[in-house]
């Protein structure tokens, strides 16, 4: 029997009369706060428009918000339209972090912006993909590939939007993977100090996981992708069928997603209001720890093999990887690299004070594989190797 975990009297009691009396804690971050890489009039908040809203809209516009569509969150390969891919799992993140945050008084806007944008960089065929690419790029440049890094890159580089050092900040330390009881923002001053931190993460796997947001917003939504894809994943499993939900054991946090994600929400309002930090009790944490595990176990370490990524997709990548170069550097206009890309880029309203065109070249190979959703991958790969063995299969509708 599914357990559903309430707020204490105590808190609700607290919250309500916070409420009713407009004395809320003041611990949101407030939009006069805000830092940008330029002072334009046009990026200022107004009555109508708060700052961070600004943040929001140009995500929810930049061309590749459109590609979450297609881009696997963990089951890739299925033909089937109840499995989660990455454009619901930024919506629930959303969702998830903005009941926090009103709980909590936060700001909200903020909150949106963070989780809109937090995933704008992931390459296709979800972490699987993102492991390829990081070894396709290390291996030619020395420089890694992290998925919240490049999303960061596509917002404030490929396309130059000027977004709020806050929002870019709360979107690189989103990292999904890494679960904290305790997350207590650590304050951030200027961009030439982000910008020292997002150039050490490209060498120093290290700095990524150990990069905390500078506000609370940003706290919430990393815990909130965490509870998002927590109980989703298992129920894309069942679907998939893979496992079921009920074959995971049922823990303090409850096994199956909506159980998940009420207890955490629950407790982590209970443990945050009026707090300078976002936590979890210990016994909270230590069940969403093992329930991570578990999915790793049961979910996570099965789910490429069930695609035959590995023997088809990685070396597929690699082919892609290693001709878009070659079309890069010989100066092919005819390449989908140019046509499909750099032009697409260009073609934004927002200008480069540098041409996109004179980047490193193996970032912009890079930063067009990361682009790129799973079937447009796919048949990437056969225009540019139509005679090539490899081939994937998807898992069809009517398949057993």
């Amino acid at each position: 029997m599914p357990k559903y975990e309430v707020l204490s009297a105590e808190m609700t009691q607290r919250i309500q009369s916070d409420r009713d009396s407009h004395t809320f804690p003041a611990v949101a971050f407030a939009d006069s706060g805000v830092i940008r890489r330029r002072n334009l009039v046009k990026d200022k908040g107004s009555v109508w428009r708060p700052t961070f809203v600004h943040d929001i809209d140009k995500i929810m516009h930049c061309p590749y918000y459109n590609r979450y569509t297609d881009k696997t969150q963990v089951f890739s390969l299925y033909k089937n339209d109840d499995i989660t891919r990455r454009s619901l799992h930024v919506q629930l993140v959303s969702r998830i972090a903005r009941t926090i945050g009103a709980a909590l008084h936060l700001n909200l806007d903020l909150i949106e912006a963070i989780a809109l944008g937090h995933d704008i960089g992931h390459p296709p065929f979800a972490h699987t993909g993102e492991a390829y690419l990081d070894e396709l790029s290390f291996g030619h440049t020395g420089r890694h590939f992290y998925h919240n890094i490049h999303s960061v890159r596509v917002l404030d580089r490929i396309f130059p939007y000027n977004i709020s050092l806050q929002t870019l900040n709360g979107i690189a330390a989103h990292n999904g993977e890494l679960e904290c009881e305790e997350y207590t923002p650590v304050p951030l001053k200027s961009f030439a100090e982000f910008d020292r931190i997002i150039e050490n993460c490209y060498t120093n796997p290290a700095a990524v996981q150990s990069m905390m947001p500078c506000t609370l917003e940003g706290a919430v939504v990393r815990l909130s992708d965490i509870i998002a894809y927590l109980g989703k994943d298992r129920q894309d499993a069942a679907r998939a069928k893979m496992t079921e939900e009920s074959m995971f054991e049922s823990g303090d946090i409850g096994s199956i997603n909506a159980e998940i994600i009420n207890n955490l929400v629950v407790n982590v309002i209970e443990n945050s209001y009026g707090k300078p930090y976002i936590k979890l009790d210990a016994k909270h944490f230590k069940a969403l720890r093992k329930s991570r595990l578990d999915n790793y176990r049961m979910i996570y370490n099965y789910a490429a093999g069930f695609a035959k990524l590995d023997t088809t997709v990685k070396p597929m990548m690699a082919e892609i990887y290693g001709q878009l170069l070659d079309d890069l550097k010989a100066g092919r206009r005819s390449s989908p690299i140019y046509s499909h890309h750099i032009d697409f880029v260009n073609a934004t309203y927002y200008k480069h004070d540098t041409p996109y065109e004179q980047s490193d070249p193996h970032d912009i190979v890079v930063d067009y594989i990361a682009s790129m959703t799973d079937d447009y991958f796919i048949e990437l790969h056969g225009y540019l190797f139509p005679d090539s063995p490899l081939k994937v299969k998807y898992k069809g509708y009517f398949d057993e």
